[in-house]
């Protein structure tokens, strides 16, 4: 399935009801997420996310836009951010399955329906602009004030509109909407920063401080510091403080904690102090993770640490809880893709326990299997932490980091695969018990059994070679780790390999229920079992020499 992200701004950010007329919009369009309404009094703009397939965001989109245009009078706004229209942008994003031709297409046709029938200027930009005018800050150049004596036609619909002004539908990558907190309230000294990190740049003057200007009388600007970012300064009310507000277009071009590092450095070159930054709107999880790690990494500590942990840095090194509380759950876009985590990991520990000890036949022993990989897991990267840390052993640490990183990486597969194996067997007890009254009954039947077979069969077969995976792991964390935990090393092989054994326990029990594809399965098992128990005699006997040698304090 084709998943699309859409990022309207509307110019409204104060009355509650007209937000929430125009979002119930968006939420009453079948198969249409509303993951995020961010609104500011300050800029009298309200940031809405929603997701859907390329057919629900348009729709969901269209009706957004019809409704701004109904409830928001442009002739009597004002506001702090750049603005054109009640409905200010409207941007399509690739999120999952899709690409940029199917969100240029949506835009196109988006913008044809909204100029035609709610007689709204459109104007397109980014990735859908048909020639030119791709930047947004040239389509919104003059903002709304501008717009009846522009002597550029929009794309679609009237030249002007009073009320509605004029809606830029685009698509683009994912844009981060960043700004970054001064300890001041002079919005000019903002600007500087602003414009000495942008792409734009900063505008050059001569000896006597006048603008200089080309032969065609346009400012020239000296090029900023960062490609894939635009910005401006402003002062804030609401929050009694200056602030650099950023666009980064392109986070791999210009990662988030690098334009904030530069805002710190151009702010202190200036006689001020970065206090904290503020996301409007959501974030991908990899440019959190990407600025936790960067300051981990300053800090001298190991990054092969949980996933929450990585985030935990990035929120407390880039100050994101200054102004409001920063919550992953809601600010981060996979996060909110995934939901709340749910299922047997969520238990403690004597709670999966006091599960796995009653009269049902899942979970079992498949589970358990996965469950112990993950502690496998775990002890790797424990031990590869407590090497990277440790005096004396500097020459380790690269080594010890990859491990750690794999480790976490193989201990959060694991427990995804302890409610997985319990699906699994619980998809085989439900094709079971379908119905077999009619042949028709029957046939669907015999297709479900197939299916579920297969899983419950592939499900502890990952298991097993991953758990492979783990034993090269505690393998790496015995031999080359802190000679004090090489046996917690020794007890991470140990279950790694419990985990294959008992994996392969399960491989071979749903064997014989297979249609096809059994000897190839059978293939596998086999050289991942082998490899498997290779590999922990030799976990074993390395354990075994350093107690022998006394190495192990």
């Amino acid at each position: 399935m084709k998943l699309i992200e859409c990022v309207p701004n509307f110019s409204e950010g104060r009355d509650q009801a007209v937000i929430d007329a125009i979002t119930n919009e968006i939420a009453a369009v079948d198969g249409a997420e509303l993951l995020d309404v961010d609104p500011g009094a300050a800029t009298n703009r309200t940031v809405v996310t929603f997701v859907g397939s390329p057919g629900v965001v348009e729709e969901a989109a269209f009706r957004a836009i019809a409704k701004a245009a109904e409830l928001i009078d442009m002739s009597k706004h004002s506001g702090e951010h750049p603005r054109m229209g009640a409905t200010d942008v409207c941007p399509f994003v690739p999120v999952e399955g899709a690409t940029m031709e199917d969100c240029v297409a949506i835009a196109r046709s988006l913008a044809e329906r909204v100029g035609d029938e709610l007689e709204i200027p459109v104007y397109l930009y980014e990735h859908a602009a048909m020639e030119g005018r791709r930047s947004l800050a040239e389509v919104r150049r003059g903002e709304y004030e501008a717009l009846a004596a522009r002597d550029d036609a929009p794309d679609f619909g009237p030249a002007f509109n009073a009320s509605t002004g004029a809606t830029a539908i685009g698509a683009r990558q994912f844009l981060i909407a960043y700004n970054v907190n001064l300890n001041t309230t002079d919005r000019r000294l903002a600007h500087q920063v602003a414009s000495a990190v942008r792409t734009l740049g900063t505008a050059t003057r001569d000896e006597n401080g006048k603008i200089i200007k080309n032969e065609h009388g346009k400012t020239v600007f000296a090029p900023g510091r960062f490609q894939e970012v635009k910005g401006v300064g402003w002062y804030i009310d609401e929050y009694d403080r200056a602030q650099v507000s950023l666009n980064l277009t392109d986070s791999s071009v210009a990662p988030m904690h690098e334009v904030f590092e530069a805002c710190r450095e151009e702010a202190t070159s200036r006689g001020m102090r970065v206090t904290g930054s503020e996301l409007v709107g959501l974030v991908p999880l990899d440019a959190m993770l990407a600025a936790g790690d960067h300051f981990l990494t300053a800090q001298g500590r190991t990054t092969a640490i949980p996933e929450a942990d990585r985030i935990r840095a990035a929120v407390m090194s880039l100050g994101l809880n200054e102004i409001s509380e920063f919550d992953p759950t809601a600010k981060i876009v996979e996060h909110r893709f995934r939901g709340a985590v749910e299922g047997l990991v969520t238990n403690t520990v004597a709670g999966f326990a006091d599960v796995l000890s009653k009269d049902s036949p899942a979970p079992g022993g498949g589970s358990v299997a996965a469950l112990v990989g993950a502690l496998s897991a775990a002890l790797s990267s424990m031990v590869a932490s407590l090497t990277f840390a440790k005096q004396g052993m500097e020459e380790t640490k690269p080594s010890m980091e990859a491990a750690g990183r794999d480790a976490q990486t193989l201990k959060d597969w694991f427990l995804t695969a302890v409610d997985r194996d319990t699906d699994a067997f619980n998809g085989v007890l439900t094709a079971i018990r379908m119905p077999r009254k009619t042949d028709e009954d029957l046939v669907s039947r015999d297709a479900a059994m197939a299916a579920a077979n297969l899983g419950a069969t592939i499900v502890p077969l990952e298991v097993l070679e991953h758990s492979v995976e783990a034993l090269d792991l505690a393998l790496i964390t015995a031999r080359d780790g802190n000679p004090n935990s090489v046996t917690d090393a020794g007890v991470g092989a140990a279950c790694a390999l419990a985990a294959a054994e008992g994996a392969s326990l399960n491989v071979r029990i749903n064997l014989d229920g297979l249609e096809g594809g059994v000897s190839e399965i059978a293939d596998r098992h086999d050289a991942a079992l082998e490899r498997a128990r290779e590999l922990g005699s030799e976990v074993a006997e390395v354990v075994e020499a350093s107690l022998s040698s006394g190495v192990a304090g």
